[in-house]
């Protein structure tokens, strides 16, 4: 578990505070309460570290709750991904997992009770008459002609409900409260409806299911939570909320409270915009890297450390407000600036050839990490045939440029100053080969006679290299609002570029979940479809941020 007892959670931690004075003995219960029809996103990281966390600097306790209350979009798959992105957050699930499903029982015995008290009521207005019926923000509702059957009339159709005499939509039970009410959650809303499926959880049992609205109290009454922590858009469901408990005469009920939720610019966070991106193969599945699924972000190498730190740094709020995803992505670095391992690759090779090398390897040493000395050094081969990256050489060079070009003498990181003396270009006018000669005076890329050059350079040797894929991801949206029109005309068509280029050898000993920093190039992991054979690394981030530059 992380710790998380010097977080501060803002407001919510004035929440807690104050009921802890009201009863000082009182044990922290929270719950994050996902719906299993998606893969969890980073805006979903945020509710955990809010519930997870807070229970945790209270010396508390934290459910996971599967509100598994609508088959019709609900999967097991979906039930797995979540625990394991939580686990992988860092959180300890310590056995305190529930779903509401298994609640059914007694939220149905809670209906009957709600309209034996003259609180709800079957009601068979068309969805398109409710509509009707229901008013608007500035319209008062009008009752249902069904809402004033009686007790014993409500009480047959309801068992008959849930024994599935009746078919899909001809029926609802609603809660009986004010049709005029200026909160349109208010006016008696449905909290039954009939669906005949197949239930992931409990399976072939039920042909009535709850609305959320009405399950999410009585759920969390069940589980003793003291503190139902939401977004914002259910604080217009608060009152709903507070009137349930009330009428089912709940004793110590918990309380609701709202923060906003988080909003990245350059990223979608609806679920139902997040599957479209997936069924309609606009991305390659939920854990695409480019995703902001927690599986995407830890497929693209995002630490669980920074996605945690930059939640807290961002902040808790009463409004709603959109971070800078620059932001995000500068916590990644933070952390991988420590915690990678370093090393060397050419994402688009260039042949070198030293002309003036007669050795068959010569052996030098670099450091592993120059943030951990600890860690040593790692030992690099620089042979005859080396490769550079293409745009580390120019035919034309531009006023300023302080790469290779013919008749200029560069650094190569950590090796020797090399002179480039000709190069060789194919029938297209490319150019194929550079010949290079270098000083072996120089050995550590340092002159003795105070010689000095304008430009380092990285490399790696041509034949003692690993040939690898690279996938260079970016940004998903160009736009850093993609959903002022539509979502999928904002796809940023750059967002995923593969390259085929070499890494140093010594990566072939230290390929693990670790990240690497590949110089100039970034920061890289190993994606899960690679092997030993075929080596294929994610750009996690660039090393500083280009995207609008």
């Amino acid at each position: 578990m992380l710790n998380f007892k010097d977080a501060n959670f803002g407001f919510l931690d004035d929440i807690i505070i104050e009921d802890l004075k009201e009863d000082e003995n009182k044990k922290i219960i929270t719950r994050f309460p996902p719906e299993p029809n998606g893969y969890l996103h980073i805006g979903h990281a945020k509710a955990i570290s809010v519930n997870f966390g807070l229970a945790a600097k209270y010396d508390g306790k934290c459910n996971l709750r599967f509100d598994d209350t609508n088959p019709l979009k609900e999967e097991n798959e979906y039930v797995e991904s979540i625990k394991n992105d939580i686990k992988w957050l860092g959180f300890n699930l310590d056995g305190n997992i529930f779903y509401a499903s298994e609640y059914f029982q007694q939220m149905y015995e809670f209906g009957l009770k709600l309209i034996k008290d003259g609180l709800a009521y079957v009601c068979q207005l068309s969805t398109e008459e409710m509509r009707a019926y229901r008013g608007t923000l500035t319209t008062p509702g009008i009752n249902s002609p069904y809402r004033d059957r009686d007790v014993e009339e409500n009480i047959k159709l309801f068992k008959e409900m849930k024994a599935g005499l009746h078919d899909e939509g001809s029926m609802v039970l609603r809660l009986k409260i004010d049709m005029s009410s200026p909160n349109l959650n208010m006016r008696d809303p449905i909290i039954y409806r009939i669906l005949k499926m197949v239930h992931h959880h409990v399976g072939e049992v039920w042909n009535i299911y709850p609305m959320y609205d009405f399950a999410h109290p009585i759920e969390d009454a069940l589980e003793n939570i003291t503190n139902s922590f939401c977004s914002l858009e259910f604080e217009d469901h608060r009152p709903l909320y507070d009137f349930i408990l009330n009428k089912l005469d709940f004793k110590n009920p918990p309380k609701q409270r709202e923060f906003a939720r988080l909003n990245i610019n350059y990223t979608v966070m609806s679920k139902r915009k997040l599957l479209a991106l997936v069924e309609e193969n606009l991305v390659e599945g939920w854990d695409d890297p480019r995703m902001p699924t927690i599986s995407g972000l830890r497929r693209r190498g995002y630490p669980k450390e920074a996605i945690i730190k930059f939640i807290l740094e961002a902040g808790f709020a009463k409004s709603n407000s959109v971070v800078d995803i620059a932001q995000l992505e500068a916590a990644v670095r933070e952390e991988l600036n420590y915690t990678a391992v370093r090393g060397m690759a050419v994402v688009e090779p260039l042949k070198v050839i030293v002309t003036n090398f007669n050795k068959e390897v010569d052996w030098l040493e670099i450091d592993i990490n120059p943030e951990q000395l600890e860690l040593g050094k790692r030992k690099i081969p620089f042979t005859k045939e080396l490769f550079i990256e293409k745009n580390d050489f120019s035919l034309n060079p531009p006023k300023g440029y302080r790469r290779l070009y013919k008749g200029s003498e560069v650094r190569f990181k950590g090796a020797y100053y090399l002179k480039c003396e000709d190069y060789k270009t194919d029938e297209n006018g490319e150019v194929v080969e550079v010949y290079c000669t270098y000083d072996d005076t120089t050995k550590g890329g340092w002159s003795n006679d105070g010689r000095k050059v304008r430009g380092t350079i990285h490399w790696i040797s041509a034949v003692n290299s690993l040939p690898c894929e690279f996938r260079l991801f970016d940004r998903l949206f160009k736009d850093p609002n993609p959903e002022k029109g539509d979502f999928r005309e904002n796809i940023n068509p750059n967002s995923k570029i593969i390259k085929n280029g070499y890494v140093e050898s010594y990566m072939k000993n230290s390929i693990t979940d670790r990240a690497c920093q590949f110089l100039r190039n970034g920061y890289f992991v190993l994606d899960k479809d690679s092997d030993l054979q075929s080596l294929i690394f994610n750009r996690v981030v660039s090393l500083k941020d280009s995207f609008n530059k």
